[in-house]
């Protein structure tokens, strides 16, 4: 396999990766809003390396909402891959969207909304307050 075609393979498999990450977040939106939760801000970027899919409020609490999913069990459930590194990453971009907006004395929490697609069907899993 020559370069030109092995980076074109890698591009395929990133855009697929994102374009996956797409749906999910917003199958995540709309299950929020199903829950009368108002979306503030997506895919917030904060430094180099730290993001929060999604910001909203939930009555007077502000989510910051990380999303994951997974295609089937293979790689099994996606909750277990926000680890202690990911959880870190999305505390510093909360902290950082509290004091770019100037945001204080203000209840915050964090979910998690795990999508596992089964034979083409989102099963979604909210987990509020995870960590």
């Amino acid at each position: 396999m020559n370069d030109d075609h092995l980076k074109k393979l890698e591009k395929r498999i990133a855009d697929n990766t994102r374009a996956k990450g797409a749906v999910s977040e917003q199958i995540a939106e709309n299950h929020l809003i199903s829950k009368n939760y108002t979306i503030i801000k997506k895919n917030f970027k904060f430094g180099s390396s730290s993001e929060v899919d999604i910001i909203a409020e939930d009555r007077s609490t502000l989510v910051f909402v990380e999303v994951k999913s997974s295609k089937g069990d293979t790689f099994g459930d996606p909750l277990y891959s926000v680890n202690q590194a990911k959880q870190r990453a999305i505390r510093t971009a909360a902290r950082g969207y509290l004091y770019v907006n100037k945001i204080t004395n203000r209840d915050c929490r964090f979910d998690v909304i795990a999508i596992t697609f089964k034979d083409g069907n989102p099963i979604i899993q909210h987990i509020e307050n995870a960590f």
